[in-house]
Order: C-alpha cells, then structure tokens, then sequence
C-alpha cells in the first residue's frame, strides 16, 4: 500500500468511527449518515485511493472541475454530488453526470434542473438549500420560502425532492453551527407533517470538516467532508 493510499485509509477510517459517535450520541447509528467525500481541492489520484478506502459518494462543488473529473474517473463505480452553486447554464451538461444536487437555491434553478433532466429522461434527486443564517453573502432560499414552494413540487417530473441543505454561518463557532444545524432540523420536522404526495424531506445535508460531529447529533443524514479526509497529505 502506498504513501497515499495508507494515509487517505486511515483518514476515513477516523471520519468513520466520529461520524458513528456522533451518530450513537444522537440514538442513531452509522448508516444513518451518508460520508459525502468532498474532491474539491484533490486530483485523481487522491480521489482513486479515497475510493479504494471505501467512500463511493463524492462531492464537486464547481461543475466544470466536475465534468472532468467524472469523465477521468467513468471507470469508478461512484456517485457524485453536485454541492455548490450550479449556474443555469451549466444544468444540461451537468445531468447525466449527477447522483444527487445539494445545491437547488432558487426557483430558476429548480425549474432549469427539472426541465433539462426531464430532456434527458432522467428525475434526479435534489434537496433545497436553505439560507438558514441569513447571511446575506449565503446562496438559498430564506425558511419562509420553502413551504410555499413545497406545493408546487408535485407537477415537476424531473426532480425528486428528498430534503434540505445548509451552511453554517460564516465565521461561527461550534454553538452557532449547532443553532444553525437544529434550525434546519426544526424546519424540516415542521414541514414535514404536511409535506405534499411524492416530496420528502427525509435527508438533511448539513456538516462540513469543521462541524459535522455537531451537526450529526442534530439530525444530519448527510456530511459533506473534504480537507479532514485528506489531512497529511501534500497537496
């Protein structure tokens, strides 16, 4: 086992045994929480040997980087998440590439998305971000928008809608991720008593390398890591 290999293995295996921790402080057990390997800032064969570590979710924030990333590696068996801001013109290239998009923070995204993966024969799973904070400098829809924009979802036949995502605020300590984190989780348990047929909320992506321990014990399903993966490593 190389250099690489060896370091990136036992990174994972350190995010693992904190994520079912935090999972085991909050009733749940590991397999509740989906490990979303963040590539952002890694080549190919960092990503090669996080996969042979066992992370077969991975997450690209910026989509060119992710169209070429996903064709060098067509050979993995992988998923890949689109987490961050997806402009509207890069929509129609970006669908058949995409397992899930984190990222839907607007009315005109959400339609573009479902319109282009409709063209492909495709309905891909999608969660709303919410801008939970309120920082303006955030991308996502305000808490109030959403509910609203629930009872539209029905008549889009290229989305599936399968929860929520947030950021912490910018610059926030451990207990301003958590107000965050419970704020979303509150969100979501109060929509979801009248959530309309064929939406759910059932996924909340919330957590990063710096705050995800917390943000699993407030109910996060999904926990977008990078740079705690790859710790040891010369980039």
């Amino acid at each position: 086992m190389s250099n690489l290999q060896q370091q990136i293995s036992e990174n994972v295996e350190e995010i693992r045994a904190r994520i079912a921790e935090a999972a085991g402080q909050s009733g749940r057990s590991a397999d509740d929480v989906t490990l979303v390997a963040v590539t952002k800032y890694v080549g190919v064969d960092e990503i090669r040997a996080l996969v042979a570590a066992g992370c077969a979710q991975l997450g690209e924030s910026r989509p060119q980087q992710f169209w070429q990333k996903a064709e060098e590696l067509s050979d993995l068996s992988v998923r890949w998440h689109m987490i961050g801001h997806l402009q509207r013109n890069k929509v129609q290239r970006t669908m058949p590439l995409v397992a899930m998009i984190h990222s839907i923070d607007s009315r005109r995204l959400l339609t573009a998305v479902d319109r282009a993966a409709a063209e492909h024969g495709l309905c891909v799973p999608v969660l709303l971000e919410v801008n939970i904070s309120g920082e303006e400098a955030k991308h996502g829809f305000r808490p109030e928008e959403i509910e609203p924009l629930l009872e539209e979802l029905p008549s889009l036949d290229g989305v599936n809608v399968q929860g929520l995502m947030c950021m912490a605020g910018l610059g926030g300590d451990t207990e301003s991720a958590r107000a965050d984190f419970a704020a979303l989780r509150r969100l979501r348990e109060r929509l979801a008593v009248n959530c309309p047929p064929g939406v759910s909320l059932d996924d909340l992506s919330m957590g990063m390398s710096g705050d995800f321990d917390v943000a699993i014990k407030e109910g996060s399903t999904m926990v977008r890591v990078g740079s705690a993966l790859f710790r040891g490593i010369d980039r």
